[in-house]
């Protein structure tokens, strides 16, 4: 007869401290998945558009971001970059850095840069986008 008893896999000392999984890897890997395979389109639709729009003058340009559906697509072309490009930068520094306030500060450091540069994107677009 085999017996019921499951041993765990923790040592006692993480049992009593409570560490262990956090229970966010598998989102997180999924996000990133996500995000890659929505970019594969919006990319190529960016790519198209700006080898159509090669030699424009900036009105061409501005005319072309005033289609509601070109400035949509850029808009989720931005969000999802930018949101990749966080999650490939927390595992990077979550991987390579060991000390744990460098660990916090370089990761408060690098999302605070990447959602600065990622809201001047999108506000660009929508600034194109409503003319002004």
């Amino acid at each position: 007869m085999m017996s019921k008893t499951v041993k765990s896999m923790r040592t006692p000392l993480g049992r009593v401290r409570g560490l262990g999984s956090a229970k966010e890897g598998v989102q997180h890997w999924w996000l990133q998945r996500v995000t890659a395979v929505a970019l594969v389109p919006l990319m190529l639709l960016l790519a198209c558009a700006i080898i159509k729009l090669a030699g424009s003058d900036h009105t061409a340009l501005a005319e072309t971001f005033q289609n509601p559906f070109f400035a949509i697509i850029v808009l989720l072309a931005v969000l999802a970059a930018f949101w990749h490009l966080k999650l490939g930068a927390q595992v990077i520094i979550e991987d390579y850095i060991h000390s744990e306030g460098a660990k916090v500060a370089t990761l408060l450091a690098v999302t605070f840069a990447i959602y600065l540069v990622g809201g001047i994107a999108a506000i660009s677009v929508l600034k194109l986008f409503f003319g002004a």
